[in-house]
């Protein structure tokens, strides 16, 4: 199957109001505000992508003037950006928009992806499994100062809530992994966090390590959203559960759970590594690895539906497409 890029399922296909994952009680016992942002466009295809906040698990406030505000711009610095983002929650006058009548775009617009492996103890353990001649390769990588880092996608290839994700038919094993994506500004400040599904061909990267960028790299293989949360501590950050559940012809088949407390690293360690010797002009979004792997009887199949939820950020869906 063939995907064309800016054609996107109807709004009404995801109701976005069932699967956000609002905590009202979270947002409000805080003594910082924690303030949840996305790129949004209407259904009318010619109209520019705007910036909303969530007001509710029913609507969000369109940012005025958004169509011309670039994620950068905004995040650059970012206290000044959440307050003002509380100002116009606080505006008398502005008028809300009903999540389900729009189409909630990925929260990167000129943001390279990248990605962060073996950070996890499971994922370790899954990557030795599935490769005998590479096993060492990965225990090394898990206790070595330095991390693996690859880049994952280019911003005009990732895919949003409710897009297709894809998996490859040249590949037997192919599955998502549920990750939490740090959102980097050009200061290479941690500014914000979001949903990641890492699409990863098992077999194809268990055959030889240097195949990597093709188990990892394809068309819609990475999935972000459907929220930028912004202001979470980092001892908050350090400890949100991620849940995956994948379901096919109505059945849960797969579900797992984990926690970034259980990483090896810490995700300002992560950022570290990936800023060394690059500049970020307009920042970078960093999956931070996996902790839910499902073990090597379990493949994805065309139609299952993919599941991610984090606390406090919300749940990602996607429906899963082979591509040839």
């Amino acid at each position: 199957m063939n995907l064309i890029w800016l054609s996107r399922p109807a709004p009404s296909k995801y109701p976005i109001c069932q699967c956000v994952g609002f905590d009202k009680s979270y947002q409000s016992s805080q003594s910082a505000p924690v303030i949840q942002i996305c790129r949004f466009q209407t259904s009318d295809e010619l109209a520019e992508p705007k910036l909303g906040i969530l007001k509710n698990s029913k609507e969000i406030l369109p940012i005025p003037g958004s169509e011309n505000m670039a994620l950068a711009d905004l995040l650059e610095d970012p206290d000044a950006a959440i307050a003002m983002l509380q100002g116009f929650l606080k505006h008398p006058h502005l008028e809300t928009q009903l999540l389900d009548d729009l189409q909630i775009l990925p929260p990167v617009d000129h943001q390279e992806v990248w990605a962060a492996g073996v950070t996890y103890l499971r994922s370790k353990t899954a990557r030795m499994e599935e490769s005998e001649h590479a096993a060492s390769a990965y225990d090394l990588v898990y206790q070595a100062k330095r991390p693996e880092i690859f880049f994952k996608s280019m911003p005009h290839k990732v895919c949003g809530h409710g897009d297709p994700v894809c998996i490859r038919d040249d590949s037997e094993w192919n599955v998502p992994e549920p990750e939490v994506a740090l959102w980097i500004n050009r200061n290479n400040d941690i500014v914000g966090y979001t949903i990641g599904n890492d699409m990863s061909s098992r077999d194809i990267e268990g055959e030889n390590t240097l195949y990597l960028p093709q188990a990892k790299v394809y068309n819609n293989s990475c999935a972000l959203g459907p929220w930028l949360t912004l202001g979470l501590t980092p001892e908050e950050a350090a400890d949100l559960e991620v849940k995956l559940s994948i379901t096919r012809d109505g059945k849960q088949v797969f579900t797992g759970n984990s926690s970034t407390s259980q990483m090896k690293r810490s995700f300002e360690e992560l950022r570290d590594y990936l800023c060394k010797c690059q500049t970020f002009t307009d920042g970078a979004v960093l999956l931070t690895g996996t902790g839910i792997v499902p073990d090597e009887s379990f493949t994805l199949q065309e139609n299952d539906r993919v599941d991610i939820s984090v606390k406090h950020l919300g749940t990602l869906s996607n429906i899963v497409v082979e591509l040839s």
